[in-house]
């Protein structure tokens, strides 16, 4: 999950240099309100996806992996055209041109962004025709149907009569028929046709129809690895859609609409209904890109751009190769081990996999766990915390944030507590982009088991990843819980690293009481105990942490801030590394994607470093360390350094104190800073270099942190295993003891 000059060559040699690449300001000129010293929210966005897109152009990527990742940046930019592009073309609708702290005007951006979109795309050609020949040497082809034999070309239209051929609704377009509804990311064909004879042509068009319930868009031929598309086998039979009709030409064509659709939640009686309203609004939302193949007629392509109110220069792109390449991760995941990543099985967590006991009695016995997903087992450690709960007679109730989840264990648990009698309480955020409709299902079926489902606080998206079990131990009550990085949903544990704890201490259990307090009632406490809380003690905690820093680095030397994240743009604490580092504090962060931080400028930022890392899996926790002159602080939780996760989120972040935890995420980012493989360091100027390892058998730091829990996991059970037959030995010089 940057931005190349048009005459790079991208291999792991290659400088990368970024459109967002800017001259840093003189050594003597360190305003830090002068926008030059930031870099731009969308393009850094961009360019997070230029490194991901070099992975598809990795020779050293296995050829189905660099497919997958072809198919994750056309994803992520059909999601960047939604949010982040329509959100500034509504912007630039209701006449915003305030500058951002980069210093750029919404008509800025979206024409900068343009231009780095335009040259992704061309990558992204490039590098598809390179992987699709690459394919065809080991015999998986995407093939058109004319080029089929006659006996193959007839199963498939017998197979379009009888499974898609009764789906498809075609839709004149003429005065009696006015121009169909187009709806978001939907391939279309433009079918232009006449009477047999006739000197006048018509339009239709045929929606494409790719969904798991009907076709996928790749359609295998006779059990082999070879496919066809679904539009061309479509357009191949086109004579059963319009019988008795001349075909002139078919076009393919699909539109991305806007995603950010305000509901205004101060007017609002009920949150679920406004929520189920903008989904249907979204439905309809204004168009900010047609895509349309390479070569169309261009009166057909005016046509189209001005029945969708669109500027035909700025908001029309051309495809040559295959449109909508999201889908090709039904190529990725054909099941062929030799073009894949060595496969990988998480495990399980060293003191829960060898300890079937009650894992409320672990926790007390043993501190808090840290869980590291996905080297380590969400289902043997999220998911039976949580099943413990709702079984557990001694426990008394639960509560949870859900922000995203894939349903199945964690609502089964959730389900089964209540039916059990406990008190359950769960605040889904209904707000939670692409997700809403989900949410609103998971609620409701919460709601028809008796749970308290909450929508969370009026004007905030609560984003925090909390468990929160209140259990009678013995005679007293005590607060387990899990604090996490990552949603509760159990496909993206394995695709995503995330961290978790799972613990009992009593003033992280205090808090956690009354955050939940909060999102259920009224009234915020004025500050919390241990954890550091979005909107209200978070970012000024981390200000004062960053202050405090430099203070005792004047004092005694050896700051050292060290900042793991999806990314950094709230200018406030941009500013503030700003001053960390002129002060001397060296810094070292690691951010995944969006960074407003420039590195290396002399005077100003010499002591810091920014890297990315970019791997198989999605690199998603966020981690806070300060050196603190010796006495150090970690800090792990859900808000990235973003000021929408600062200021207008509930986000949590709570203190590791345990040693042993402290010493797993020291190494978590030792790995990460040390990464000769995967990581890519950020120059002054905002471009981007990936690393070279001299040793070509180096690892990246994903595949080194598999090994370190592999050994971890062997450990514990030799260990178990020494242990157990300690006991058997000690047992029986017992008994022969007691014989005499």
């Amino acid at each position: 999950m940057n931005d190349i000059d048009q005459n790079a060559v991208l291999d792991e040699d290659t400088d990368i240099t970024a459109v967002v690449a800017e001259t840093p300001p003189p050594a003597d000129a360190h305003d830090l309100d002068d926008p030059v010293l930031y870099l731009n929210r969308e393009l850094t966005w961009l360019a997070f996806n230029r490194r991901v897109l070099h992975e598809a152009d990795d020779p050293r990527t296995p050829l189905l992996e660099r497919i997958k990742f072809l198919a994750i940046v056309n994803n992520n930019l059909d999601e960047f055209f939604m949010k982040r592009i329509g959100g500034l073309k509504q912007q630039i609708a209701a006449g915003v041109h305030t500058p951002t702290v980069d210093g750029r005007t919404p008509d800025q951006q979206v024409a900068e962004c343009r231009a780095v979109l335009a040259e992704m795309q061309a990558d992204q050609e490039r590098i598809y025709l390179e992987l699709m020949a690459q394919l065809e040497r080991h015999d998986i082809r995407l093939v058109i149907i004319d080029s089929l034999p006659k006996d193959v070309r007839e199963r498939l239209r017998e197979q379009f009569r009888t499974a898609i051929f009764p789906m498809i609704t075609p839709l004149a377009m003429d005065p009696a028929h006015p121009f169909p509804f187009i709806s978001n990311l939907a391939l279309n064909l433009l079918v232009t046709l006449r009477y047999p004879g006739g000197g006048e042509s018509y339009m239709a068009r045929v929606k494409v129809p790719v969904s798991k319930d009907i076709s996928k868009r790749l359609i295998r031929v006779d059990h082999v690895n070879t496919f066809v598309t679904l539009e061309d086998l479509i357009v191949n039979n086109l004579d059963m859609l319009f019988p008795g009709m001349e075909i002139e030409s078919c076009e393919l064509f699909r539109v991305t609409r806007n995603a950010i659709v305000e509901p205004d939640e101060e007017a609002a009686n009920d949150l679920l209904e406004l929520i189920e309203t903008e989904l249907r609004e979204r439905h309809f939302a204004p168009i900010v890109r047609l895509e349309v193949q390479a070569g169309m007629d261009p009166v057909h392509r005016g046509m189209l751009a001005a029945e969708l109110g669109l500027n035909e220069e700025e908001d029309v792109h051309e495809v040559a190769g295959m449109m909508a390449k999201r889908d090709l991760f039904e190529l990725a995941g054909l099941d062929i081990p030799e073009l894949r990543d060595k496969p990988h099985r998480p495990g399980d967590h060293p003191l829960l996999g060898n300890d079937r006991r009650n894992i409320f009695h672990i926790v007390r016995e043993n501190g808090p766990l840290l869980l590291q997903h996905p080297y380590e087992s969400f289902s043997t450690t999220v998911e039976r915390f949580l099943a413990t709960a709702a079984q557990d007679p001694k426990v008394l109730a639960i509560k949870m944030t859900l922000y995203r989840t894939s349903g199945g264990a964690i609502l089964d648990s959730l389900i089964t507590a209540a039916q059990h009698g406990k008190q359950v309480a769960v605040l889904v955020e209904l707000k939670a982009r692409f997700d809403e409709a989900a949410n609103i299902g998971w609620a409701r079926r919460l709601e028809a088991e008796g749970i308290h489902v909450t929508y969370g606080v009026m004007g905030l998206k609560t984003h925090s990843k909390l468990i929160f079990v209140v259990r009678r131990d013995y005679s007293q009550l005590r607060r387990y819980y899990h604090i996490g990085t990552g949603n509760y949903h159990g496909g993206t544990a394995k695709l995503y690293t995330d961290l978790g704890m799972l613990g009992c201490d009593e003033d992280i259990g205090a808090d956690l009481t009354e955050l939940f307090n909060y999102l259920t009632g009224y009234s915020p406490p004025p500050s919390y105990r241990k954890i550091l809380a979005a909107p209200y003690t978070l970012k000024r905690g981390i200000l004062a942490k960053i202050e405090r820093e430099m203070a005792l680095h004047e004092e005694q030397g050896g700051g050292l801030i060290q900042m793991k994240m999806n990314a950094l743009e709230d200018s406030d604490i941009v500013r503030a590394l700003y001053k960390a580092s002129r002060a001397g504090v060296k810094l070292d962060l690691i951010v995944r994607d969006t960074c407003r931080y420039r590195p290396g400028i002399a005077g100003l930022s010499d002591t810091a470093r920014v890297i990315s890392i970019v791997g198989r899996f999605l690199e998603h926790p966020r981690i806070l360390y300060f050196r603190n002159g010796g006495d150090e602080e970690y800090y792990i939780g859900s808000a990235d350094m973003m000021r929408r996760n600062l200021e207008s989120r509930v986000e949590v972040h709570a203190p590791v104190e345990n040693p042993e935890l402290r010493q797993e995420l020291r190494l978590i980012l030792d790995v990460q800073l040390a990464d000769q493989r995967t990581a890519w360091d950020m120059h002054a100027d905002g471009t981007y270099t990936q690393r070279v390892p001299d040793d070509d058998t180096a690892k990246g730091a994903q595949e080194t942190l598999i090994g370190v829990a592999d050994k971890r996991l062997a450990a514990a059970a030799k260990h178990k295993e020494k242990t157990l037959r300690s006991r058997l030995l000690s047992h029986f010089e017992n008994r022969l003891a007691e014989k005499g």
